[in-house]
C-alpha cells in the first residue's frame, strides 16, 4: 500500500476531504511534494513558520540540544539551559510586568493554564470571552471559543462563561466583579482578522483593572513579529496581566506558553503545591529551537517589513470578486462572495503551486499568513496565481 491509503487507513481523519499533499520537504517560503513539486506557502503551518521552514539556525539549535540531552523530568524540578535562556529572553523583550513562562506544549494549553491560573489568583470563577473567538480544541478552551457549530457536539462544557463582542466598547460593562478573566486575541484570527480601535484596547484594560479581572491576550496566532510587531499589543500601547504564545513561537517546534508577573504565577506553587503540572512542557529541544528562532526574529528584524508586504499583497489582489482585504503586517483575509467561490479558488491556487487556507469563522475569506521571509517577488509570483484562479 502506498502513502496516501496508509495515511487514511491509519492517520484519523478530522475531516472527509483532506488536501492529500504529501509533503516530503521544506525550505524558506516553499514546500515540496513527492514529485518535486514546490508550493508557495501562503499560511506556514497556520502562523507557524514565521522564520521560514527549516530555517539553519533552527536545525542547528536543535540538533546541538538533541545530542545534550532531551527529556529528563517533569517540567519545573530541574534547571534546564534551554528554558532558562528562552524565558530570560522572553522577559527581556517583554514588559516588566511580564518576567515570569510557564511552558507548554501548544496554544491551546497555554489557554487551560492561563484560564486555571485566572481562578486561582482571583478565587473567581467566570471567565469572558469573545463571540467568534477561537482558543484552541480541548475542553477548556473549547468552552471560551465561539462558534456553537464546533461546540454543539461536546456539551456540556464549563459554566460560568460570558461571551461579549470583540471590539464593542459597550460590551465591557458586561465583565464584572464576579469575572476571573477576559480572554481575547488582539486581532480576531478565526474571524477572520477583525481588529479593534485603541479607544477599545484602553477601555478594556482600564475596566479589567477596576473590577479586579485578569485581562489575557492570547497572541498564539499574532506573536513573533506576524503583526509587524513583535507583539500585537505593541500596535495599541497596553500590557496584559497574562500573555499567551505559541505557533510561530518554535520555529516549526510544538511548545507554547503563558507569561504572568511573579506575583500572579506563585499562586501555582501552594494550596495545592504543584498549581499546574506538564510532562513535556518546556521540552528542552522545542527550547533550543524557539530560542533560536526568537533571535532570529528579533535580531533580524524580520517583522519590520511586515505591513509594507500585507500592502503590497492588498495592491495586487485587485479583482471584482474580491470583496474586501483585512490585515495587520502579514496577518491577512481577503474576502469572497461565499464559501463555495472560496474553495474553488484553495483548490485551484493548490493546482498551481500555492499553499492557501479559509478561516473557521469566516468561511468566505481566504487565509494569507505566509512566512515572514517572503519576498517581494514571491508576493507577486503567488498573487498572480490567486488572480488567475479567479478567471
Amino acid at each position: 500500500m502506498n502513502q496516501r491509503h496508509l495515511f487514511l487507513q491509519h492517520i484519523a481523519q478530522t475531516s472527509p476531504a483532506p488536501l492529500m499533499l504529501e509533503i516530503e520537504r521544506a525550505e524558506g517560503v516553499y514546500l515540496y511534494d513527492v514529485a518535486g513539486k514546490a508550493y508557495i506557502d501562503l499560511i506556514a503551518g497556520i502562523a507557524v513558520s514565521n522564520a521560514g521552514h527549516c530555517h539553519p539556525k533552527i536545525v542547528e539549535a536543535i540538533q546541538q540540544q538533541a545530542a545534550r540531552y532531551m527529556h529528563t523530568l517533569v517540567y519545573g524540578e530541574l534547571i534546564q539551559s534551554p528554558q532558562v535562556q528562552l524565558a530570560t529572553r522572553l522577559a527581556s523583550l517583554l514588559p516588566a510586568s511580564l518576567q515570569q513562562t510557564y511552558f507548554v506544549n501548544s496554544g491551546t494549553e497555554a489557554v487551560e493554564g492561563a484560564m486555571k491560573l485566572a481562578k486561582r489568583y482571583t478565587r473567581r470563577t467566570e471567565i469572558v470571552s469573545c463571540k467568534n473567538a477561537y482558543h484552541g480544541s480541548t475542553q477548556g478552551a473549547l468552552s471560551i471559543g465561539g462558534g456553537e457549530y464546533f461546540k454543539q457536539a461536546y456539551r456540556p462544557l464549563l459554566p460560568d462563561i460570558r461571551q461579549i463582542t470583540h471590539g464593542d466598547l459597550a460590551d465591557i460593562q458586561k465583565i464584572t466583579h464576579k469575572t476571573a478573566a477576559v480572554v481575547i486575541e488582539v486581532v480576531q484570527g478565526e474571524a477572520g482578522v477583525l481588529t479593534a480601535s485603541h479607544a477599545y484596547w484602553e477601555a478594556l484594560r482600564a475596566h479589567c483593572s477596576k473590577v479586579g479581572a485578569l485581562l489575557i491576550f492570547d497572541e498564539i496566532q499574532t506573536g513573533f513579529g506576524r503583526t509587524g510587531k513583535l507583539w500585537a499589543f505593541e500596535h495599541y500601547g497596553i500590557v496584559p496581566d497574562v500573555l499567551l504564545l505559541a505557533k510561530g513561537m518554535g520555529g516549526g517546534m510544538p511548545i507554547g506558553a503563558f507569561v504572568s508577573s511573579a506575583a500572579i504565577m506563585q499562586v501555582f506553587t501552594e494550596n495545592p503545591v504543584l498549581g499546574h503540572i506538564t510532562t513535556f512542557g518546556g521540552n528542552p529541544v522545542c527550547c533550543a529551537a524557539a530560542l533560536a528562532n526568537l533571535n532570529i526574529i528579533e535580531g533580524e528584524k524580520l517583522y519590520a517589513d511586515a505591513q509594507e508586504k500585507g500592502k503590497l499583497f492588498e495592491k495586487l489582489l485587485i479583482h471584482p470578486k474580491i470583496k474586501n482585504i483585512r490585515y495587520l503586517g502579514l496577518h491577512m483575509a481577503v474576502e469572497f462572495e461565499n464559501f463555495d467561490v472560496l474553495k474553488q479558488i484553495i483548490a485551484k491556487t493548490l493546482q498551481a503551486g500555492v499553499l492557501t487556507d479559509w478561516f473557521l469563522f469566516n468561511d468566505c475569506s481566504l487565509r494569507i499568513a505566509p512566512p515572514l521571509i517572503i519576498t517581494e517577488a514571491q508576493i507577486h509570483e503567488a498573487c498572480a496565481v490567486i488572480l488567475a484562479s479567479l478567471e
